[in-house]
């Protein structure tokens, strides 16, 4: 298949795409296909797209699910700006056979920015928490769920673990997916574990790029870090912190035949990857929750053994001081940051097996 996207850094997930990309004749069909097989799997259940209200301007969501009475899921991409929209159709269509799933492109990403480019407003952590809290309440109203279950990826983590905090009573369960605990000493772990691949394999041109950059993360001079984690992601990525399996290359064609975007789409998840990082990462970099380690709501944490773009380790000793009603910490023993493409049939067999049980006690439909 012709390539005409590359992998760029971003934030906290390492990847993006080359803005514009003409579909193949092959891949316009396999689009229509894909589209065409979904629409009959869902046609007795829930297949809605489309634009909400949501913190004064229209965003884009879709909800897509087999069985109307499914408990809901709402899942919070990553990035920040990487929506998950182009890559849905292959990444959530078991999910949507047991579970309502509800995406949302947030605010100055994707279709939410391709909408209104010049009103998305200032961003900043609690507008888009607040965002996100109004998504999850319009989506409980809308389709009469008492709690909803919330999920979260890489930097959805981030906006998952704050509204979880705000309405515990809100959610059967939140599932943390590549959770984002403390950036500085995640970014910190990451770019040292890089540096000694690089030295132990090597590679004079990594070693002299990233030492060049040393000190990252760099407390002191957090504009340096705005500079050079494009330029550490990429190294990251060479020695398998972001996918395990080296398929990265290949995340970009999926977005090629997804029956859901277009070019422009892609040209506006782009731009909306790179004005969201800038505008978020001074916020971003501060971040640590490390001392919040109590939840009125189960928590559920799926982490990629190898992840070194959110570090799992930091993950996994955040759960053993964790104190919730119920906590599960489940290993992708094949994946780094992107569970969702490199370990797929286990992500849905765990969803189903751990997380639908605490849906399906702790929702209930409102009257």
């Amino acid at each position: 298949m012709h390539r005409t996207l590359h992998a760029v850094a971003a934030c906290l997930m390492s990847f993006t795409f080359a803005s514009a990309f003409a579909r193949p004749a092959e891949t316009d069909t396999a689009a229509r296909t894909f589209d065409a097989i979904r629409k009959a799997s869902l046609a007795n259940g829930v297949d809605e797209a489309g634009y909400r209200r949501i913190g004064g301007i229209d965003q884009w969501i879709t909800v897509r699910g087999r069985h109307k009475d499914a408990p809901l899921l709402l899942f919070l991409h990553g990035g920040p700006g990487f929506t998950s929209t182009p890559t849905s159709y292959f990444e959530t269509a078991g999910w949507q056979e047991y579970f309502l799933v509800a995406e949302w492109d947030q605010r100055g990403a994707g279709k939410t920015l391709a909408r209104a480019p010049d009103a998305q407003g200032p961003l900043s952590i609690k507008r888009m928490v607040d965002d996100a809290e109004a998504v999850a309440a319009d989506l409980r109203q809308r389709y009469h769920r008492k709690k909803i279950v919330l999920m979260g990826h890489s930097w959805g983590t981030v906006l998952g673990l704050e509204l979880a905090r705000r309405h515990p009573d809100w959610f059967s369960a939140y599932v943390g997916m590549s959770q984002l605990v403390d950036f500085p000493q995640s970014e910190r772990m990451g770019f040292e574990r890089t540096l000694a691949d690089a030295k132990a394999a090597g590679d004079g041109d990594a070693v002299k790029a990233l030492e060049a950059m040393a000190p990252y993360p760099d407390a002191a001079h957090p504009e340096r870090d705005a500079k050079n984690i494009e330029a550490e992601r990429v190294w990251l990525n060479k020695y398998r912190g972001e996918f395990w399996t080296g398929n990265g290359e290949l995340y970009g064609d999926l977005a090629q035949m997804s029956p859901d975007v277009t070019a422009g789409d892609i040209a506006f998840r782009d731009r909306g990857m790179a004005t969201s990082i800038q505008a978020l990462l001074p916020e971003i970099s501060r971040l640590s929750y490390a001392d919040a380690t109590q939840f009125r709501v189960p928590i559920v944490l799926l982490e990629g053994r190898h992840d070194r773009a959110v570090s799992s380790e930091l993950a996994a000793q955040w759960f053993t001081r964790l104190q919730a009603p119920q906590k599960r910490l489940v290993w992708f023993e094949d994946s780094g940051h992107q569970i969702p493409s490199e370990e797929p049939g286990k992500l849905l067999v765990t969803l189903v097996d751990v997380v639908l049980p605490l849906a399906q006690t702790g929702s209930g439909a409102t009257p």
